[in-house]
């Protein structure tokens, strides 16, 4: 039997069950740099508390991982990297609820030198009402050759000119520490001795941390602090970020509802997020 099953896409993972308030809310928000500026405090004030759409990656983390041990998907879990992320929002997200996300396998790609697998889950309130759509992309590096379509261009590769926006956002020496307690618990985030093993100086930053940076930059520069007018996003995870660092996001309005980005760290100057973009809706 061949490690990577291409005969899986279509099928559905076990359903994940969600609750949170407004607590989490607010913890995720200062987990992803909020609370520098005033504007932020519409995100970390219980008061009339809004939600950041990016917190919409939230209730359906543990899908990224759901692959690990079904039959027809064996490979060694560190081989197992996050590749892509996009997340649709059906509208704004409650301030508290208790949410269902149904995942499936939704595609599988032979990339060569590895497998790419799409998991995408829909998030439901407890009416059954749409919230949000996500694809996580985990690549497994060592599981291609299979012998599957190679998949889509990445695509969104910003234009040649000068971007039209800049946003440089400084990251806490103890961001890491603070993102993983919305629920990302990897020890490559918080245990030196682990991450130096992985290859790395120090712990390194969420990738979906730096995905809550980006969003909070277009959200920032394009929908005047406004989650209602903040409509999809897509990264793909390209270099890791260090806490304390600062991420510089460059964005380009490639057309009137859509933004294309890239995000780069000024202390080493690699690009962590690109073939990047979010996609507004009319604030008519």
């Amino acid at each position: 039997m061949m490690p990577i099953d291409p005969g899986l896409v279509g099928r559905e993972l076990p359903s994940l069950e969600y609750s949170y308030n407004s607590k989490d809310v607010i913890l995720y928000a200062l987990g992803i740099g909020a609370g520098s500026k005033p504007v932020d405090l519409t995100f970390l004030y219980e008061g009339d508390l809004k939600v950041l759409p990016t917190f919409g990656v939230i209730p359906p983390f543990p899908a990224l991982t759901g692959i690990i041990g079904l039959e027809g998907m064996d490979f060694n879990p560190a081989m197992l990297l996050h590749g892509e992320q996009y997340l649709e929002l059906f509208g704004p997200i409650p301030e508290q609820g208790k949410v269902k996300s149904y995942p499936r396998i939704s595609a599988i790609y032979d990339k060569g030198k590895g497998a790419l697998v799409e998991i995408e889950v829909t998030t439901r309130d407890s009416k059954e009402k749409p919230l949000f759509l996500n694809r996580f992309s985990v690549f497994i590096r060592g599981e291609g050759g299979f012998g599957g379509e190679k998949g889509p261009e990445p695509g969104f590769e910003p234009p040649d000119r000068a971007a039209d926006r800049v946003a440089s956002m400084p990251t806490l020496p103890q961001q890491a520490l603070l993102y993983r307690l919305s629920g990302d618990f990897n020890p490559l985030h918080a245990d030196p001795q682990f991450a130096a093993m992985a290859g790395f100086d120090m712990p390194i930053l969420h990738g979906l941390c730096t995905f809550g940076f980006a969003g909070r930059a277009v959200l920032d520069e394009f929908c005047n602090g406004d989650p209602a007018l903040f409509k999809a996003i897509k990264v793909r995870f390209s270099r890791h970020v260090y806490p304390g660092e600062t991420i510089v996001t460059e964005m380009w309005q490639d057309q009137p509802d859509l933004v294309i980005l890239r995000s780069k760290t000024v202390e080493r100057g690699e690009y962590c997020l690109t073939n990047a973009a979010v996609w507004l809706k009319s604030q008519l």
